[in-house]
C-alpha cells in the first residue's frame, strides 16, 4: 500500500480531476467513502444536487475564515493511497477505515479532535483512494504534520498486515524525491515519458560518472544540453548549482530549476564534492579527442572487469564503509556502461542503472573509503565512447555485464543483511535487467565458442573435463550439463594453444569469490579465463582440430591476434581485496 503526499493551492482544480473522467476515461463511479463529517459533506458523485463548488467551499471554509496574510500559499493536502498490484480490492468500508487511520497518523485529523482539519476520501477506481484536506484547523491553527509521509508509510505497513495485503518495503529517507502529481500530469500533457525531475536526475548522474573533478562535472552537464546555473559566493567559490531542461517553463515563462538536493540526496554539491574527494582520479583534460591513452570501447570494458570483481569481493566482507563506497562506484560504472551501450542492450542497461541508483544510497556513510579503481573504470568507459553490439565490443560488453550481475547480487545480499529492504529490492531489479542485457550481448560470442567446443576431438574434451574436475571436485558433472560447457572447453583449449597451463588458469579463476551466485558457472568462468589469459572476447568460427596432447607439444598454431590496447600488464590476484588505504 503506497501513500504519496503532496500539497497544492487549488482545491476546486483537484476535486474537478478526482470527480472527472480522468485523462484516459479511467475514472469510474467517483464518490466519497469517508469525510470529516460525512453527514454534512456534499458528494457530487452520488448526489445529483451536489456541486463541486459546494464541496470546495466546505473544505476551504477554515482557510477562507482567516485574514489573507495568514492563509497558507499551498493549503491543499493531497494523498493518494494505492494497493499493490495483485492485492484484493478493498470495500468502501475498508477504504473508509484506511482513510481515517492515515489522517490520524499524519496529524491531519487525529481521533477525537473536533477542531481538526477538514478532509475527504474520494474513490474512483478499485485499487486506490485520494485523501484531500485543507491545511487549517477549525481553530485557525496549522496541523502538526511533521514527517507526515514517513508516518503515513508506517501506518500503511500496519494496515497491510491487518488486512492481509502485500507488505511492502518501508522507506528510510534516503530515496530520491518522487515527482509530484502536478509534475506527472504536466509530463503527460506535453507527451513526455518521464518528468523533467527524473530526466534531470539521470542526466546529472551520467555527468558525474567517472568525472575527475568539479570542473569536468559542470562541463558534462553543459555538454548534455542542460541549463546550468552555479551559485557563486563573493569570494568566487561555487556554493551550489541548479539545472533545468530547455523548454521546461512555468506559467510565467521562466525556467523550472531543480537544485541537486531536490533531485537526490547525494546530488547536492557538498555530497558531490565528498564523492570526488573520496574517489579522487588524476586530473585529465575534459576533452580527450586524439589522446592516445584513450582505450577503444572493448579495451575499456575489459579493464573495468577487475575493478568490478574487487567491488563484489568487498561487498562480501565486513567493512561497511568500504562496501558503501564500492556501491557508489558500481553505480557510476553501471551509468557509464548504460550511456555507451549498443542499441541492442541499451534499454535494459538504462533500466538497470536506474534501479541500482536506489541501491547506492543508505545511512552507511563512505566519505573516507577508497573507490578510485571502480570510478576510474567508469571514466575509462565514458572516454572510450559508444560500443558496437558486435565483434570484440560485443564480447567485451558480455564480459563486463557477466561481472556486473555478480556485483548487483552481492549488493542485494549486503543490503538484505543490514535490513535495507528498498535498496536490496532495487539491487535485485538491477540484476534482472542486467541478466537480460547479458543474454543479448553474449548470444553471438557464446554461440561461436560453443560451436568451437563441440568440434574439439573427444580426447581433448575429456582432458578438459579432468581439468574441471580438479578445479571443482564434485561439481564437474553438473557443470558439464550446462549449455556453456562447450564454450568453457573451447576457452581452455584456446588458452592452452596460447601457452597457458589450463589447470593452473582454471584453478585461479575458480578461486575468485562470488562464483556460487552465478546463474551459469560456465559463463562466468569463460569470461574470467578469457580476460586472465588475454584472449579476445570473440573468436573466428572454428576449424576442426584433430591433434592430440603429444601433437600439441610439438606444434601450436598461433593464437588469434590480441589488440595492443587489451594487453594485460599485471598478474591477476585470486584474492583481489587489496590493502586498505
Amino acid at each position: 500500500m503506497v501513500p504519496d503526499i503532496s500539497t497544492g493551492s487549488r482545491t476546486y482544480g483537484l476535486l474537478n480531476y478526482l470527480y472527472g473522467p480522468g485523462r484516459r476515461e479511467e475514472h469510474t463511479d467517483p464518490h466519497l467513502v469517508a469525510a470529516w463529517m460525512p453527514e454534512l459533506v456534499p458528494d457530487p458523485g452520488r448526489d445529483p444536487s451536489a456541486t463541486l463548488k459546494q464541496l470546495t467551499d466546505r473544505l476551504d471554509l477554515p482557510v477562507l475564515a482567516l485574514p489573507k496574510d495568514r492563509r497558507p500559499a499551498r493549503h491543499v493536502w493531497h494523498c493518494p493511497v494505492r494497493t499493490a498490484p495483485g492485492d484484493r480490492h478493498l470495500t468502501d468500508a475498508e477504504w473508509a477505515e484506511v482513510a481515517r487511520r492515515i489522517v490520524h497518523a499524519t496529524g491531519i485529523a487525529e481521533y477525537g479532535d473536533d477542531k481538526a482539519c477538514r478532509w475527504i476520501a474520494v474513490r474512483h477506481a478499485d485499487d486506490h483512494i485520494h485523501l484531500v484536506a485543507t491545511l487549517k484547523r477549525e481553530d485557525g491553527r496549522s496541523p502538526r504534520r511533521h514527517e507526515d509521509g514517513i508516518r503515513a508509510q508506517a501506518e500503511c505497513r500496519k494496515i497491510e498486515k491487518e488486512f492481509g495485503l502485500q507488505i511492502l518495503n518501508g522507506g528510510d529517507r534516503t530515496a530520491a524525491q518522487r515527482p509530484t502529481s502536478a509534475e506527472r500530469s504536466k509530463a503527460e500533457r506535453t507527451g513526455r515519458t518521464e518528468t523533467p525531475r527524473e530526466t534531470l536526475r539521470e542526466s546529472v548522474r551520467h555527468a558525474l560518472a567517472g568525472a575527475a573533478n568539479e570542473e569536468e562535472f559542470f562541463h558534462r552537464l553543459a555538454e548534455a544540453g542542460l541549463r546550468v546555473e552555479q551559485r557563486i559566493a563573493p569570494s568566487g567559490d561555487t556554493l551550489g548549482y541548479k539545472v533545468a531542461l530547455p523548454g521546461d517553463r512555468n506559467r510565467d515563462g521562466e525556467p523550472i530549476w531543480f537544485s541537486g538536493s531536490k533531485l537526490a540526496p547525494d546530488l547536492s554539491l557538498p555530497k558531490i564534492r565528498q564523492r570526488l574527494d573520496a574517489g579522487h582520479l588524476d586530473d585529465e583534460p575534459v576533452t580527450d579527442h586524439g589522446d592516445e591513452r584513450v582505450l577503444p570501447p572493448a579495451g575499456a570494458r575489459r579493464q573495468a572487469v577487475p575493478a568490478a570483481e574487487r567491488a563484489a569481493s568487498i561487498l562480501h566482507g565486513d567493512d561497511d564503509e568500504d562496501s558503501a563506497a564500492q556501491l557508489v562506484g558500481a553505480g557510476e560504472l553501471l551509468d557509464a556502461i548504460a550511456q555507451t551501450a549498443p542499441a541492442s542492450t541499451r534499454k535494459e542497461l538504462v533500466e538497470a542503472a536506474r534501479a541500482f541508483e536506489r541501491a547506492t544510497r543508505s545511512h552507511v556513510r563512505a566519505e573516507r573509503a577508497d573507490n578510485r579503481a571502480v570510478r576510474a573504470a567508469a571514466r575509462g568507459i565514458i572516454r572510450a565512447g559508444n560500443a558496437l553490439g558486435k565483434g570484440e565490443d560485443g564480447g567485451a560488453t558480455a564480459m563486463v555485464l557477466s561481472t556486473m550481475v555478480l556485483v548487483t547480487i552481492a549488493a542485494a545480499r549486503w543490503h538484505s543483511a543490514r535490513g535495507h529492504a528498498q535498496q536490496a529490492a532495487a539491487a535485485q531489479r538491477a540484476a534482472q535487467h542486467l541478466r537480460s542485457a547479458y543474454r543479448s550481448a553474449a548470444a553471438a560470442p557464446m554461440n561461436t565458442l560453443r560451436e568451437h567446443g563441440r568440434r574439439l576431438p573427444e580426447p581433448v574434451r575429456e582432458r578438459y573435463a579432468g581439468t574441471l574436475e580438479n578445479a571443482l571436485p564434485g561439481q564437474a558433472d553438473g557443470i558439464r550439463h550446462e549449455p556453456g560447457w562447450d564454450a568453457l572447453a573451447a576457452t581452455l583449449d584456446q588458452a592452452d594453444r596460447a601457452g597457458h597451463d589450463p589447470d593452473a588458469l582454471l584453478q585461479q579463476a575458480v578461486e575468485w569469490r562470488e562464483l556460487e551466485t552465478a546463474d551459469s558457472v560456465t559463463d562466468v568462468l569463460v569470461w574470467r579465463l578469457r580476460r586472465m589469459a588475454n584472449l579476445p572476447a570473440t573468436m573466428t568460427p572454428p576449424r576442426a582440430r584433430t591433434d592430440t596432447r603429444a601433437t600439441q607439444s610439438r606444434s601450436h598454431p598461433s593464437p588469434p591476434p590480441v589488440p595492443e590496447a587489451l594487453a594485460v600488464t599485471h598478474r591477476v590476484d585470486p584474492h583481489p581485496r587489496g590493502p586498505r588505504r
